[in-house]
């Protein structure tokens, strides 16, 4: 799950990590009484979504009067910004971050996450901040320090001062290193993120460090432990699908194609995209129904992918182990009898009661079409598309 730009910054707080003082305004009148509020002689309204990248769309700027704050939040509010990270159609903004702007020396990279060879958390750090880490790591990969953390004996002091060496702080600016780090490394541990990213962390005139900007995301896993986490979340920034997947516990992720695709098991649905793909097909999303679907969330499935337009064509691949053939033949045939299919379906069951739910699908009159094996299905779903 993904929060805010303000709500890691308030989480930042907690932790001791320093952040610019700033606020949240949700309309022009707001923004500039906050500006006026915080003081300083220039400020930066920055557009609060789900996304990086903001700064060259055109969702962060700077400003030096209380008018012209107004006038940016404006302009901001109610449009939705696309960047390299949201796509064309991009993302509402409905708040605007207004912060006091401070004089920067220098602008650094941190981030805290899961080095998934070594299962071990581990904080990445550079002196090239304010870029695209992976374009750092692609032209210049020196400048990047990797620091592996120990779980059993925790971030140490000498890796912060490893760090902080390699971005050639001053010896006074160490401790305020360490504090930052042991700061994220807190949070990460004690609300279960998978992610923190700090970018740029400034060194202001006067050397102090500043977290400038804040992105965190969290273990969706674990959010049942954290209801304070949960609270954050903003379904206007996500896609309405995935969000209404999560509602009958559906493993949905939408994608750009046009073959529309539900399968049991991530295993599964993995090999079926990838057969999709092969034989010249694009899926339009990954669905895992899981191993213990029943009618209602087969039901609840189908309609998901008919929701999305860009659908030309549903493949529907069972495998029976635990989930039974007949039950999702039963929840197919009550989706496509509540809403007007228009679209051909293709379906493979195998496993048990297999032989119970394509007769059933054979009976139903609904006009779906059989396929014995994987490979058979995913050809005739791939033609069925190109003969549109």
């Amino acid at each position: 799950m993904n929060i805010h730009e303000y709500q890691a910054k308030q989480l930042f707080q907690q932790y001791g990590i320093a952040i610019p003082v700033g606020k949240l305004a949700v309309n022009p009148n707001q923004a500039r009484e906050v500006a006026q509020e915080i003081g300083g002689e220039s400020w930066v309204v920055k557009a609060q979504v789900h996304a990086g990248g903001r700064g060259k769309a055109g969702g962060v700027k700077l400003v030096d009067d209380f008018e012209r704050v107004g006038e940016e939040t404006k302009a901001m509010l109610g449009t939705r910004l696309a960047t390299i990270q949201t796509g064309p159609e991009g993302l509402p903004v409905e708040s605007v971050l207004i912060e006091k702007t401070y004089p920067i020396q220098r602008e650094f990279y941190i981030s805290l996450l899961i080095d998934h060879v070594t299962s071990r958390m581990c904080f990445i750090a550079s002196a090239a901040g304010g870029m695209d880490i992976e374009t750092v790591a692609r032209d210049n990969p020196e400048q990047i320090i990797t620091i592996i953390v120990n779980p059993a004996a925790g971030l140490q002091s000498y890796q912060c001062r490893q760090v902080g060496f390699a971005l050639s702080l001053q010896k006074e600016q160490l401790l305020l290193l360490e504090k930052i780090m042991r700061g994220m490394y807190r949070l990460f541990l004690e609300k279960d993120a998978s992610q923190i990213e700090i970018n740029p962390l400034i060194e202001t005139d006067g050397g102090e460090l500043m977290a400038l900007d804040a992105k965190i995301n969290f273990d969706d896993n674990a959010l049942i432990m954290h209801f304070d986490i949960l609270a954050l979340k903003d379904a206007g920034q996500e896609d309405e699908k995935e969000n209404k997947a999560q509602q009958y516990d559906l493993n949905y992720i939408t994608l750009d194609g046009s073959i529309g695709c539900m399968v049991n098991g991530a295993g599964l649905a993995m090999a079926t995209m990838d057969l999709v793909k092969l034989k010249g097909g694009r899926p339009a999303n990954f669905l895992d129904v899981g191993g213990g679907a029943t009618k209602e969330r087969v039901a609840a499935a189908f309609k998901l992918i008919l929701s999305d337009v860009q659908v030309e064509a549903v493949l529907v691949n069972i495998f029976g182990g635990i989930v039974q053939c007949d039950i999702i033949a039963q929840g197919i045939m009550a989706a496509m009898q509540e809403i007007s299919v228009t679209v051909p379906v293709v379906v493979r069951l195998e496993g048990t009661n297999a032989e119970q739910g394509i007769k059933l699908l054979n009976e139903s009159g609904l006009g779906m079409i059989a396929a014995e094996d994987l490979a058979e299905a995913a050809e005739k779903v791939v033609a069925l598309v190109e003969a549109t």
